[in-house]
């Protein structure tokens, strides 16, 4: 009751309102039965936006820690987090991975929209980085669609280390439904379900336009934290200047220019 209160009367209307949010290919998500959305992951805002432009409701994973505060804060936090259709899933312990399966999978036995972000957490510079393969053993084993998702612009509404960048039209792409049912039976087949995560990716980058990095975030976050540290910078900012060079290539279509190189962006930092 209160997810469809936060996205039809408290939130929804006034999210759409300031920022005015456009989507393609909507019509590719399913009116009635389960189904996967996979999307890319560029700020906190994407699981705000994705759902605001279709009529279902979706349901994603987030983070313990949002359901496990003490105190009013924790309280409304949880009760918030809980009301808008989120489920929590503690990352940090070795059953993470499981966790989040079995959790999606519970989801669409119920009939319903489970979104994923196979790269496991936000892109620190606004490119694609490597997919992790739980998504694919998800779509193996609830045998249903998977809808790939691009969302683009939330990354200059919420940079790295902001709370909000600037104004600008987010756009939700949403791609042809995608069948691994050739697969069907090989989920324990980690070359399988490799190959299945990089179908996907490849889907997400023609979608986003981003450019793709054969590294998962997560070891990039690490990489620019030890960069930051090194020189005494902060991690928030090498990551803003990168995902600025970032943008700069994909606003001007400039091919000639130089990978984004987060060493670049300390050497200004």
């Amino acid at each position: 009751m209160f997810y469809w209160l936060l996205k039809w009367v408290l939130l929804g209307p006034l999210l759409k309102f300031i920022f005015r949010p456009t989507s393609e290919g909507a019509d590719n998500v399913p009116e009635a039965g389960p189904a996967i959305l996979a999307s890319n992951h560029l700020s906190y805002a994407d699981w705000l936006f994705m759902p605001l432009v279709i009529q279902r409701r979706v349901t994603f994973a987030a983070k313990a820690e949002y359901f496990t505060g003490t105190g009013v804060k924790g309280f409304l936090q949880k009760a918030f987090f809980s009301g808008a259709g989120q489920v929590p899933i503690d990352r940090s312990s070795g059953s993470a991975a499981a966790g989040a399966i079995s959790t999606g999978l519970r989801i669409l036995a119920g009939g319903e929209l489970f979104g994923i972000y196979p790269e496991g957490t936000r892109s620190p510079d606004g490119r694609l980085y490597k997919g992790k393969t739980g998504v694919a053993r998800m779509v193996l084993e609830a045998k249903v669609p998977l809808i790939p998702v691009a969302v683009i612009g939330t990354d200059e509404v919420a940079p790295p280390g902001k709370v909000f960048g600037r104004l600008v039209r987010p756009r939700v792409r949403f791609g042809k439904p995608m069948d691994f049912s050739r697969y069907e039976g090989m989920e324990n087949d980690r070359f399988v379900l490799r190959s299945i995560t990089d179908e996907i990716m490849y889907e997400l980058m023609l979608l986003g336009g981003q450019e793709y990095v054969d590294v998962y975030a997560s070891t990039a976050k690490d990489r620019i934290a030890a960069m930051a540290k090194e020189i005494g910078g902060g991690a928030a900012a090498i990551a803003s200047q990168v995902q600025q060079q970032v943008q700069q290539r994909r606003h001007h279509g400039d091919e000639g220019a130089a990978e984004p190189d987060p060493d670049a962006a300390a050497s200004h930092t």
